[in-house]
């Protein structure tokens, strides 16, 4: 599937994994293994942003994914985000959607949506909210959207 399939119809949390359809290097050549990983894993959907225009040209939509935390003592040192731009020439596929009754832990800014913590469930992200400290988190059920938007509610710490 294209980068504009993912953007149109994956839900945010989504397992995406995307690839260039060529074959994994030998472990022995880590250049190229390294260079494969760049354009070959899986990462969870966790922001779409539409088209931004600027004076001269105007930035494609796209999306990014979480694809690991490097942590130490239970400190997260380091995320690592990937930003892929709707004309992307990778193929991407839905791995994983989020189940029905997760909890979305999302945070609005700068007119996007983006995904801070994909819970089993609401008391699950209510505790999140709190250790982590977001003011202006809300949480979203999965599968309640399909409904009256009853299933949304919004937390502020």
């Amino acid at each position: 599937m294209s980068a504009n399939t993912i953007i149109d119809q994956a839900p945010l949390g989504a397992l995406i994994r995307y690839t260039d359809g060529s074959p994994k290097p030998p472990a022995r050549f880590t250049k190229k293994l390294a260079a494969w990983e760049r354009s070959n894993g899986v990462g969870r959907l966790v922001k779409k942003e539409p088209p931004r225009p600027y004076p001269t040209w105007t930035a494609p939509a796209s999306f990014t994914l979480h694809e690991g935390n490097f942590s130490s003592e239970g400190v997260i040192l380091v995320t690592i985000m990937r930003s892929h731009s709707a004309d992307s020439q990778l193929s991407f596929e839905v791995v994983k959607e989020p189940k029905v009754g997760q909890v979305r832990v999302l945070l609005d800014f700068g007119g996007n949506t983006e995904l801070l913590h994909l819970a089993s469930s609401g008391a699950a992200a209510e505790l999140w909210i709190a250790k982590e400290g977001y003011r202006n988190a809300r949480f979203e059920i999965v599968g309640a959207e399909e409904d009256d938007g009853a299933g949304e509610a919004t937390i502020a710490a």
